[in-house]
């Protein structure tokens, strides 16, 4: 990509059910598929995304188990009943990907936006930074104005979402720019909603997700947003999503509507060239968890039909659109992830990183995340003394850290679901599955991950960013109330499941 630019220009695209997407040959044939393996006692539903098959598990005694309980029982992709979903649908960002295209087209995008007065939100290192020089620079060429609102604080709060919605309530700004990582581009969107749509009721929880939140959806549009990512992860560029930590139940959640999708999105691959190891090692993480956890979701068809089009959620499942994006994403950095992390000249191996990122972060945006997401909140909403070097000097579990620390003990238990996806995400990111049984995927794809986890500085499980055994029960609580992506699982998630990843997340070498 050195010295090249390219663009997509917004889009929704909707398709229905089709027999050519309902073939089992497209998402793995079912003849391969083994029984489950012991998820938890209780007798329950299980979604696979193959195809939306429905199966039942009754209480099996392992993977070698001969009982008729433990095969998989076909049902149809779209229930009889007609209450079934038919349709997914793909919403993410324009954007354009460049070197230098922050210098060069900010200004005048943002003019083509009709954007006058602008609020540009960054954070106090990136303020620092030459890109940050020229977007300052491509805003006076084009004489738009701008104010900045740099205290954006790394992993936001409800509280410090409250303060960048205030600040932007005091400016008559008829445009956003962000310009960081998922922190200030998740507070940038938060910022825009409230000062547009302040919530009649005056409580920050109306458009807060439920069951923390209200979820209400915005009366109307927001005011136009430019978001430029300076890390090569989060993708929250392409998404409608902004996560904040819950300070008084400390747990993540989060607003998630298509509403909050940013107008457009400008990559530029230089602002990689400076990033911290540890930033490249955590962002990165969560380039390959979003692509594994969006192939290996809920189908879309297992999920209810909306009452109504406005109604369908922004992360509907697993869907053909995703699929390829998924598996690029994973193929992109199972080649050039080690190297990104490792040598900070190769402006390579991070601008392919970035590239990772664009497709694993539309593909996530409507496909969803499920497990590691979903865990993650509440490991890094509970973190107590851990540090992490190129962060603030305030304890902090990284979003990529918390999230990969639950990636391999979550694929063990979802990969019985469907041995396919698990082995061809294991192969993408680089695990050679030659002769391999297809009944290891989840164990292959697991390995691998460790492999990357030790090669890249990544801690050895939850007790090495400072929890034990006797934190389960408070993390299982606040992890059981992330519902957004808890339910993208494959399977239906009981509290005894979320238990008993924890515990496999421990310790892993």
């Amino acid at each position: 990509f050195r010295n090249t630019c390219f663009s997509s220009v917004s889009h929704t695209m909707i398709r229905g059910s089709l027999s050519s997407i309902s073939s089992p040959n497209l998402f793995g044939s079912s003849e391969k598929m083994r029984r489950i393996s012991k998820i938890s006692t209780q007798k329950r539903e299980i979604h696979c995304c193959n195809l939306g098959e429905l199966m039942h598990e009754g209480n099996p005694k392992g993977p070698s188990s001969k009982s008729p309980k433990n095969e998989l029982k076909k049902s149809h992709p779209v229930p009889e009943d007609g209450k079934g979903e038919y349709a997914w649908v793909s919403q993410t960002s324009t954007f354009k990907f460049g070197r230098k295209i922050v210098e060069r087209e900010l200004g005048d995008e943002a003019k083509n936006l009709k954007m006058n007065k602008v609020a540009l939100f960054t954070d106090k290192n990136v303020r620092k930074l030459k890109i940050f020089e020229d977007a300052q620079e491509s805003l006076k060429k084009s004489g738009v104005q701008y104010q900045i609102y740099s205290d954006v604080t790394v992993e936001p709060t409800d509280a410090s979402f409250q303060e960048a919605s205030k600040w932007a309530s005091s400016e008559n700004f008829d445009g956003f720019i962000s310009l960081g990582g998922g922190s200030v581009m998740d507070t940038c969107k938060a910022a825009n909603l409230y000062s547009t749509h302040p919530p009649s009721s005056g409580d920050f929880l109306e458009y807060v997700n439920i069951p923390v939140g209200k979820g209400s959806i915005p009366p109307g549009p927001l005011k136009p947003h430019i978001a430029i990512p300076t890390t090569c992860g989060t993708g929250s560029e392409l998404t409608g999503i902004s996560i904040f930590d819950q300070m008084s139940t400390h747990t993540k959640t989060g607003i998630a509507h298509k509403l909050l999708i940013p107008s457009l999105a400008l990559i530029d691959p230089m602002v990689t060239d400076s990033l911290p190891k540890m930033v490249v090692a955590c962002s990165g993480f969560d380039v390959i968890s979003h692509a594994i956890e969006s192939y290996t979701a809920r189908h879309y068809t297992t999920k209810p039909r909306p009452i109504h089009t406005n109604k369908r959620p922004l992360h509907q499942g697993a869907n053909p659109f995703s699929d390829f994006g998924c598996l690029e994403a994973l193929r992109v950095a199972g080649k050039f992830f080690l190297r990104a992390v490792n040598d900070p000249s190769d402006h390579e191996a991070r601008e392919q990183m970035l590239f990772a990122s664009l497709l694993a972060g539309s593909c996530m945006g409507n496909a969803g995340v499920h497990l590691p997401h979903g865990l993650s909140y509440a490991v890094s909403g509970m973190v107590r003394d851990h540090q992490v070097e190129g962060y603030t000097t305030k304890p902090i579990i990284p979003h990529g850290m918390s999230v990969i620390l639950h990636a391999p003990s979550v694929v063990r238990i979802t990969a019985p679901l469907n041995y396919n996806r698990h082995m061809q995400a294991a192969e993408a990111l680089g695990a050679d599955v030659s002769g391999k049984n297809l009944e290891d995927a989840g164990e292959i794809l697991a390995d691998r991950l460790i492999h990357l986890m030790k090669n890249s500085g990544i801690p050895n499980g939850l007790k090495s960013v400072g929890f034990s055994e006797d934190d389960i029960p408070n993390l299982v609580k606040g992890a059981y109330r992330q519902k957004r992506a808890i339910d993208n699982a494959p399977f239906i998630v009981s509290e005894e499941d979320v238990a008993t990843i924890f515990q496999g997340a421990m310790k892993y070498w």
